[in-house]
């Protein structure tokens, strides 16, 4: 039993009906309750917080992304709407000349007699309408 101490004749007394001090008490059981109540309050939003946070940085990189792309674009198009680009670019991807110019063409010495020494049914692939017929024939066929 648990002893209290009298106020007047520092003497102790037993208290009736209490146990040893290690006992849960309600006043403690009343705070384990109020404070998982709160944490189980805030898990909620604080989980909410950081997936936004998480969403906001990740459309801050999208953002990022597209700009540098939006960069790109204005730069093609700036250099589009350049006529002497333009007229470069015909000349090197499509070997256009302008009038009165005369252009040559370079071939790689190795090139005409490599395809001059293969046979020609070697280069040439049937169509694959024919690889299919073929192989529905075969199908049909009694073995």
């Amino acid at each position: 039993m648990a002893r209290r101490r009298d106020d007047e004749g520092g003497e102790e007394r037993a208290r009736p009906g209490r146990r040893g001090g290690t006992a849960l008490t309600g006043r403690a059981a009343i705070l384990a309750v109020v404070m998982c109540a709160i944490a189980l309050s805030l898990a909620y939003p604080v989980r909410e917080y950081v997936a936004q946070r998480q969403e906001i940085a990740q459309l801050k990189q999208q953002e990022r992304v597209a700009r540098r792309e939006v960069a790109q674009l204005e730069e093609r198009k700036r250099q589009l709407g350049d006529k002497s680009y333009i007229e470069r670019e015909a000349k090197r991807r499509l070997h256009y000349c302008m009038p009165g110019e005369r252009c040559y063409i370079v071939l790689d010495g190795g090139g005409g007699e490599r395809q001059q020494s293969k046979p020609a049914d070697a280069t040439r692939k049937e169509p694959w309408y024919v690889t299919l017929w073929r192989s529905v024939q075969e199908a049909d066929r009694p073995r």
